[in-house]
């Protein structure tokens, strides 16, 4: 089950499969597993996912191949605060734009608690992005083949009973999605698999969708291991993981590869439905009272990383102490593209905000922005190249940041979200724009999203200090 190289999962699912023999009685997985707290399938407009990703930032893929991908994965925040993945199809790959939508809307029909939901979709152009739940805690591949066993700069190797859990989870969600129609999935490997915030398993809905590169053909991934190398206990060893030593006995083993042998049949009859395999897979499970997170060796989403002076600062909301930190913070790297204007009302902008003079520092750092919009528009009336819009606009993101606490202790604590969700759109992995993010929020009554954003920033943070010392 955890072999590198082995898929011992079947890649697509008909209904029709009814054999008595290999039938189940009904169990409630649908019923239990649905879920009432994820919002009704949308269409994005290109812009509200531009802002979303920080422009698409590279700071924010997290697609296994990165940029070089055919079709690109990143994650991102709408205005709401909900975190999201967007993916990004190559632009040949559905030319048919109202097939595109056809099919992202039935997908995005789909509701459960195994799956990594698909939230909307973006089709202008030639331009198709899909819209789905961020799991934040990597890939089944992830997990599997970049353990410490393989590297001991990576996470523990995932146990038995998680592997266990996985497998469940996943026949749970192909239940789901034949019972609603949905019986092929394509491409199903351990990339599409997910973890959430509570270390549970997720199936990608992306893999509902078909693969195109050219938008003329559309493939779906059929490999597989065959089914005769399951037949003897040698070769069981040699798929077996040798991280799983001792951790399961011969009985279950030998069930798991009778279970993997019926999935893999030539004949369609002659393999299980999701159904069956799911009432097999049940007794099997060990240390079910055990939450998953804590088999995956993950931080949950209800532990909290110790905040830093910054961050204890944004957390209750201490206004002085935030103006002191962000004003010996300085702006190093981050100055930005200015022209002489521009530079006298950042100055001007600079010293206000020593003096604690905060609408005197609002005004001046207003001047800043309007002031290189003008230059922008100055240049591009000579200019046809986009670099200068690009580059242009780039204020540094401090400008927003200081901005946001002024407009925070002048209680106006919309405009300083605005801010400090500014700051990170042009700075992505900036903490700081995160926890004064979280500082507006609670001025709002937020208080769930404002705690939100106080883990984004201290994972940041953390992120930024461990990259800082390995220098």
């Amino acid at each position: 089950m955890g072999c590198q190289g082995s898929k011992l999962m079947p890649c697509c699912w008909d209904s029709q499969f009814k054999a008595a023999v290999l039938e189940a009685p009904d169990i409630e997985n649908e019923e239990n597993n649905e879920v009432d707290n994820v919002p009704a399938f949308r269409e994005f407009t290109l812009e509200q996912l531009k802002n979303a990703t920080s422009g698409f930032a590279v700071e924010n893929i997290v697609s296994e191949h990165g940029e070089k991908a055919p079709n690109v994965v990143y994650r991102g925040k709408l205005e709401n605060h909900r975190r999201i993945a967007v993916k990004r199809f190559n632009r040949m790959a559905w030319p048919d734009s109202r097939q595109f939508l056809e099919e992202a809307r039935s997908v995005g029909q789909l509701r459960n608690n195994r799956l990594a939901n698909l939230l909307g979709c973006c089709c202008e152009g030639d331009e198709r992005l899909l819209v789905a739940e961020y799991m934040p805690n990597e890939t089944l591949a992830k997990h599997l083949f970049h353990c410490k066993a393989y590297n001991p700069r990576e996470t523990q190797p995932m146990k038995w009973a998680m592997r266990l859990r996985v497998v469940l989870y996943l026949a749970q969600a192909l239940e789901y999605c034949t019972n609603k129609g949905r019986a092929l999935y394509h491409d199903l490997n351990a990339y599409r698999v997910l973890f959430d915030e509570d270390g549970n398993p997720r199936l990608s809905t992306f893999g509902l969708m078909k693969n195109s590169r050219d938008g003329k053909s559309y493939s779906t991934n059929l490999a597989f291991t065959p089914p005769e190398y399951l037949r003897t206990d040698r070769n069981l060893q040699m798929l077996t993981d040798s991280c799983l030593e001792g951790q399961f006995s011969d009985n279950d083993g030998t069930e798991l590869v009778r279970l993997a042998s019926r999935c893999l049949q030539y004949e369609p009859r002659e393999r299980p439905n999701p159904k069956s395999l799911v009432a097999a897979l049940t007794p099997l499970q060990k240390e079910t009272e055990v939450p998953s997170h804590v088999l995956m060796g993950i931080p949950h989403s209800a532990s909290f990383t110790p905040l830093s002076p910054v961050g204890q600062a944004c957390s209750r909301g201490d206004l002085t102490a935030i103006h002191e930190i962000l004003e010996n913070l300085g702006y190093k790297d981050d100055e930005g593209v200015v022209n002489e204007e521009t530079l006298n009302s950042k100055k001007k902008g600079d010293a206000a905000f020593r003096q604690k003079d905060f609408k005197e520092a609002i005004e001046c750092y207003t001047q800043v922005n309007f002031g290189l919009v003008s230059y922008v528009e100055a240049a591009n009336s000579f200019f046809v190249n986009s670099q200068f819009i690009d580059v242009g606009t780039m204020v540094s993101p401090t400008i927003f940041a200081r901005r946001s606490l002024c407009y925070l202790i002048n209680d106006m604590p919309q405009e300083a979200l605005n801010d400090a969700m500014q700051a990170q759109v042009i700075s992505p992995v900036w903490h700081i724009a995160s926890y004064l993010q979280a500082t507006a929020l609670a001025a709002l009554g937020m208080e769930n999203e404002s705690q939100t954003a106080l883990k984004e920033g201290a994972t940041l943070e953390s992120k930024r200090s461990s990259v800082t010392g390995k220098k």
